[in-house]
């Protein structure tokens, strides 16, 4: 993986809270082992009227015209809450999204994210309050998120976001945990030809 350093683009807005993670991308599309394929389901029982996916609803945020194209999902508190399934940010990931500002997340997704390249931004509610009022009155508006400074740049907001340094590396980097530990691979190798051949 490649990392991350600043996303760019528009916000597309989901003012919901507690959306959970088979609203996200429902059971019976957890049908592959890869990474691909998975955004033309993405919040399905939402984004269509009838179950094979041929009208889409045009009430739901993510299908209205003004926010095609957008890369950075808004949303509420407690993103991503119930199974941990790491299908719900593959499909996010599929669908075009490279980054989720949220007023918080559930802690398994959280991590899922980080581990697939997906920044995710916890911002106080009010910051949060004041992005849904920036995009509603202006679907259009350019949105920088600079995670070496960790601030959402937005017209003329700037706020400031928290992140752990563990998680800020890896995506950096382009680390998942495996890759994580794989840095360690010569510290590794050293402890092993250290040991004892009976332990």
């Amino acid at each position: 993986m490649s990392g991350i350093n600043v996303v760019s683009g528009r916000f597309a807005p989901l003012d919901q809270a507690n959306v959970d993670t088979d609203q996200i991308i429902p059971k019976q599309f957890l049908t592959g082992v890869t990474r691909i394929g998975y955004g033309k389901h993405l919040f399905h029982d939402w984004r269509y009227l009838d179950t094979q996916e041929q009208v889409l609803n045009p009430e739901f945020s993510l299908n209205k015209p003004e926010y095609q194209g957008a890369n950075i999902l808004l949303t509420r508190e407690n993103f991503g809450c119930g199974s941990s399934r790491e299908h719900a940010p593959w499909s996010l990931a599929d669908y075009g999204f490279t980054a989720i500002v949220a007023t918080s997340f559930a802690d398994i997704f959280y991590g899922n994210c980080i581990n697939n390249q997906i920044l995710p931004v916890a911002l106080s509610q009010a910051d949060t309050d004041a992005l849904f009022a920036l995009v509603e009155s202006d679907p259009q508006v350019n949105v920088t998120i600079d995670l070496p400074n960790q601030t959402v740049l937005a017209a003329e907001l700037t706020i400031r976001f928290d992140i752990a340094e563990q998680h800020k590396t890896n995506l950096l980097k382009g680390l998942d945990a495996i890759g994580q530990t794989l840095e360690l691979s010569d510290n590794i190798s050293t402890f092993e030809q250290s040991r004892h051949a009976w332990l």
